[in-house]
């Protein structure tokens, strides 16, 4: 058992905040730290059985696939990709021009949340939008009206605690939809094994493929580069309003500016990928019901289009909502897709389905705590690598270890 503490300076901690969800505002704070990331404090007096509860939902602990039981019978398990069913894989996009535009590749997350409160099949979505007063960050919201999801489209990069006030959020009583990163939406399937109020409530988990979380200091690398302040801004788009769409600035003295995909995220090392995304076995959302990526060929793009996604259901739960969406005229189905097919618009999720296990036995040998991992096949696939892969994936990780690189600064604000 890890305190949480542990959890944060092992490199463990995605910021999602459920813990302070468990422990109550009081006992766990979320503070934003010099490096730019969402991680908790705590505050108060956390027992063991406290620590024992936060440590049984943490996605920094433990990391799990799809629960067998959730599997239809006609799934089809990709040993990088996981169960899909494959009748249900697509290039899609939401049906409504300005949805598609607005959101992020086709708007198919956005076109969902809007489908299931316009149906009434849930009451509420929980997920992220850019924050009223400091746009730069992202905070959670719960969306009650298809406007209101509409509002809050288009990608978020950057730290966002989406689950920080999930007990608030389930006292309501009301059906509702998450749609979080992966990560969250593992956080999500393990409190719902705990807590019954979750397994009643939580009706949909709807998750993108994620190519890591990074720290806030990525954007405000950015801003200083234009020689804007982040007290200036009224306005900081990621994504949206095309496809990928121009990251959008805009200040409170008139002044604008819009950076390319290639400009904002061209240089993969300045990303500033958080430590945990560095060793996560499931950026691609097994334990969701459906999930949505970016469809680029080749992994990246290579300018604008109109908008699309690639999208695929895992759960009976999954299947109906996207046969429903479609058929009632929220989605547009372009054509049907198979697992090879996303390893040609994802290779980077390959390439670390692969390195992981490897990267993981490489922080264990330098005595670093390392996540169970689950229903997951990691060691399987890394069977398969070729001669001399794994020891260098494991080398290399060790050495990162030890070097301090893996892990982190005890978190204070920043």
């Amino acid at each position: 058992m890890l305190k949480i503490d542990d959890i944060v300076t092992g490199g463990l901690c995605i910021g999602c905040g459920l813990c302070r969800a468990m422990a109550g505002a009081d006992r766990i704070s979320m503070v934003t730290t010099p490096e730019g990331r969402e991680r908790p404090v705590v505050t108060g007096m956390l027992c063991d059985e406290d620590l024992a509860a936060i440590n049984a939902v943490c996605p920094g602990t433990g990391i799990e696939g799809a629960d067998p039981s959730s599997i239809p019978a006609d799934a089809e398990t990709d040993p990088i990709w996981g169960p899909a069913l494959p009748a249900t894989m697509a290039i899609a996009h939401a049906a409504d021009p300005e949805v598609r535009f607005r959101g992020a590749a086709g708007g198919v997350l956005t076109a969902l949340g809007q489908y299931l409160l316009r149906t009434g099949e849930v009451e509420a979505i929980l997920h992220v939008k850019a924050s009223p007063d400091a746009p730069m960050r992202s905070v959670a919201t719960v969306s009650e009206t298809p406007e209101d999801v509409l509002a809050s489209a288009a990608s978020r990069y950057g730290p966002a605690a989406v689950l920080a006030d999930f007990d608030r959020v389930l006292s309501q009583g009301r059906p509702f939809a998450v749609i979080a990163k992966p990560c969250d939406i593992g956080a999500v399937r393990r409190a719902m094994a705990r807590d019954k109020r979750a397994r009643g409530l939580v009706r949909y988990c709807l998750t993108l493929v994620c190519g890591g979380a990074s720290d806030l200091g990525k954007s405000s690398d950015v801003l200083d580069g234009l020689g804007v302040a982040e007290r200036d801004l009224t306005m900081f788009r990621y994504r949206g309003h095309g496809n990928p769409g121009p990251t959008r600035i805009e200040t409170k003295d008139g002044r604008n500016f819009e950076l390319t995909y290639e400009d904002m995220w061209g240089d993969e090392v300045g990303w500033r990928i958080q430590p945990r995304c560095k060793i996560c076995p499931d950026a691609i959302g097994e334990s969701a019901d459906l999930v949505s990526a970016d469809c680029w060929p080749g992994g990246g793009p290579v300018g604008e289009d109109e908008g699309f996604n690639a999208v695929f259901a895992r759960t009976g739960t999954g299947r109906q909502l996207l046969e429903r969406a479609v058929a009632d005229g929220a989605l547009t189905i372009v054509r049907p897709i198979d697992f090879r097919d996303l390893d040609n618009f994802q290779p980077h999720q390959v390439r670390k389905k692969r390195a992981l296990w490897a990267r993981l036995e490489g922080m264990k040998a330098a005595g670093m705590a390392i996540p169970r991992i689950e229903r997951l096949r990691i060691e399987e696939i890394a069977a398969t690598n070729d001669a001399g892969v794994n020891e260098r994936e494991r080398e290399g990780a060790m050495e990162r270890a030890r070097n301090g690189r893996l892990g982190e600064p005890k978190p204070v604000p920043g």
